[in-house]
């Protein structure tokens, strides 16, 4: 289970003096647990884990961006070695050519003919790559296709 790899490697880096990696997976680790609590449960099944890390990416891909408008570098790189180690949890992302491939069925699946579809066709998507793909590029490769820029 990816909780408990989560511990093991907080125990790993804490052993090591990782002062980067130890705080990161002690923030993630109370993530679960407030996710926990607020499912009702126990513990956190995988897929409650992996949406708990995708939204811990989300926000250090915000915060870089923020930083980096900000003019602090130093912050930016700090941010950066997190999201490197949050990304080692997440499965692996499809190329895009796999991600236009699944489009395009999906396309056909639901007939979409226009982007007043898109909400049919991100449905149709969404539940085929479940997760292992950005869902702004998927969002934006719908939106493409759908209004004639570019075949897939």
């Amino acid at each position: 289970m990816l909780e408990e790899k989560i511990l093991q490697d907080y125990k790993e880096a804490m052993k090591a003096r990782d002062s980067v990696k130890t705080s990161l997976l002690s923030c993630l680790r109370a993530e679960f647990i407030n996710a926990a609590l607020a499912k009702k449960k126990d513990k956190l099944d995988d897929s409650d884990c992996l949406a708990v890390i995708k939204k811990q990416v989300k926000q250090h891909q915000d915060s870089i961006d923020q930083f980096q408008k900000g003019g602090r570098m130093d912050l930016v790189e700090k941010e950066a070695r997190e999201l490197v180690v949050l990304k080692s949890y997440l499965p692996a992302e499809l190329p895009e050519e796999e991600i236009k491939k699944v489009i395009e069925e999906a396309i056909i699946a639901t007939a979409a003919s226009d982007p007043k579809d898109m909400g049919k066709v991100m449905k149709e998507v969404n539940a085929k790559i479940a997760g292992r793909a950005d869902g702004k590029l998927i969002s934006d490769l719908v939106k493409q296709r759908l209004s004639g820029q570019s075949p897939l």
